[in-house]
C-alpha cells in the first residue's frame, strides 16, 4: 500500500539538495489485522508541524520512516474481538495514533503517554490498522475533512485539562499555528479575559480574531512586553501558552508572566534547547508554575464529542487539499505557512 515516508533524514529547508531532508510516496506491506484491531481506509491525513521535525530525525534516523498521525477514515474491517465500542464497518472515524498496552507501570498509574510498550502505526497512507481502543467514531454532521483535526484538537483539549482554566484569567497564547488557533477557541469558550495572541503572520492574526481572540500582537512590529503589560494593566498574564516552538518567542512571552502565573509549554522545541530560567525572579519571587505536555492523555472520546462545537473551516478549504501522490507538493506548501493546515487526501469518498 502507498504511504508517505521520510526517505532522507535532514532539514527539509536545507538549501543543499544533497543533504536536504526528503519525503516520498513508497509502497509497504499492509499490517495484518489482529483480533482486537480495526482496519481503516484513510480519507484525510493532516501535515503536522512535527512531521518536518521527524524528517529531521528528532526521534529516529531510520529510513524509510512512515509519517502521519492526524487522520480520519472509514472502517472497512473489524477483528472478531473488536466489539467493545460498538464500531461497525462503514463508520466514519478518527482517533489516537498511539496504542497503549494498558498493562505497564505507566498505563496502570494514569500516565499512558509514557507506555513502555506503546505502538505507533502512522496513517499518512491508504490504510491504517489500529487497536479498537484507539478508534473514535465521528459525531453526526462532522465531515471526514474535519475529522482529520481530531488529533490536533485533542492536544488543545489536553492543554485545557492541564491548565484547569478558570473564568476571568488573563491569557496569552504564543504562536498562531493550528494548535495555537484551536487553543484560542477553547480558551475563549472557557472565559479567558483579555485573550491575546502573539503571532507575526497577519493572516493568522485575522483568523484568531474571528474565533474569539481579543488582542493580536505582531512581535516583529510591536514591543510585545510593553503591549502585553498595557493590556494587563501592568500585572502580566495569569496564563501563558507557548505553542510556537521558537526559542526567542518562549523567552519573550515568559517575561509577561504575572505573579502565580501558569506557563504551559505546548510546543515541541528543538532537541537540546536550554531555556534560561531565572530561579530567583521567576520561581522564588513570582512563584510561577511552569510545565509542559506530551500527547493527549485519555481525552479522545471527549475530543470526538466536542468536534461539532469548534470552527474548523479555516483548516479544511479546497485549496488546502492535496492527493496522496502529490505529497511532495503538499509538504512544500506546508513549509511556506501560507495555510494553517494542509490535508493529504489518501482516498476519495463520495460526498467528501
Amino acid at each position: 500500500m502507498k504511504v508517505v515516508a521520510a526517505t532522507r533524514i535532514g532539514n527539509m529547508k536545507d538549501p543543499n539538495p544533497e543533504t536536504r531532508g526528503t519525503i516520498d510516496v513508497i509502497d509497504i506491506p499492509e499490517k495484518e489485522l489482529a483480533p482486537d484491531e480495526v482496519k481503516i481506509k484513510v480519507a484525510y491525513c493532516g501535515i503536522c508541524g512535527s512531521d518536518p521535525h521527524l524528517v529531521d530525525g528528532c526521534f529516529s534516523d531510520v529510513v524509510p520512516q512512515p509519517l502521519g498521525h492526524e487522520c480520519s477514515g472509514v472502517i472497512v474491517e473489524l477483528g472478531p474481538e473488536a466489539t467493545a465500542k460498538g464500531l461497525k464497518v462503514g463508520d466514519k472515524v478518527g482517533g489516537n495514533f498511539l496504542g497503549y498496552c494498558g498493562k505497564c507501570y505507566y498505563c496502570t498509574t494514569g500516565m499512558p503517554e509514557y507506555c513502555t510498550n506503546v505502538g505507533n502505526q502512522p496513517c499518512m497512507g491508504e490504510y491504517v490498522v489500529w487497536n479498537e481502543s484507539q478508534v473514535c467514531k465521528l459525531p453526526e454532521g462532522v465531515s471526514l475533512r474535519e475529522g482529520a483535526l481530531m488529533e490536533p484538537l485533542s492536544i488543545a483539549v489536553r492543554a485545557m485539562d492541564k491548565l484547569g482554566m478558570m473564568v476571568g484569567k488573563t491569557v496569552l497564547v504564543s504562536g498562531g499555528g493550528p494548535i495555537g488557533q484551536l487553543c484560542c477557541q477553547l480558551l475563549a469558550k472557557f472565559g479567558a479575559a483579555e485573550l491575546t495572541l502573539s503571532e507575526p503572520n497577519e493572516a493568522r492574526g485575522e483568523m484568531a480574531k474571528r474565533i474569539g481572540v481579543e488582542h493580536v500582537i505582531n512581535p516583529m512590529k510591536e514591543d510585545l512586553y510593553a503591549r502585553g503589560m498595557e493590556i494587563t494593566k501592568g500585572i502580566g498574564y495569569d496564563v501563558i501558552l507557548e505553542v510556537s516552538g521558537v526559542p526567542a518567542a518562549m523567552e519573550s512571552v515568559t517575561k509577561l508572566a504575572a505573579k502565580f502565573a501558569t506557563v504551559l509549554v505546548v510546543a515541541q522545541f528543538p532537541n537540546g534547547y536550554k531555556y534560561p530560567l531565572d530561579l530567583f525572579d521567576d520561581i522564588y519571587m513570582k512563584q510561577i508554575t511552569m510545565t509542559g505536555m506530551y500527547c493527549a492523555h485519555y481525552n479522545f472520546e471527549r475530543t470526538a464529542e466536542y468536534m461539532k462545537y469548534v470552527d474548523l473551516s479555516d483548516f479544511t478549504g479546497d485549496e488546502q487539499i492535496y492527493d496522496l501522490d502529490d505529497a511532495k507538493e503538499a509538504f512544500e506548501m506546508h513549509l511556506t505557512q501560507k495555510y494553517p493546515k494542509i490535508l493529504i487526501r489518501c482516498n476519495k469518498f463520495d460526498g467528501e
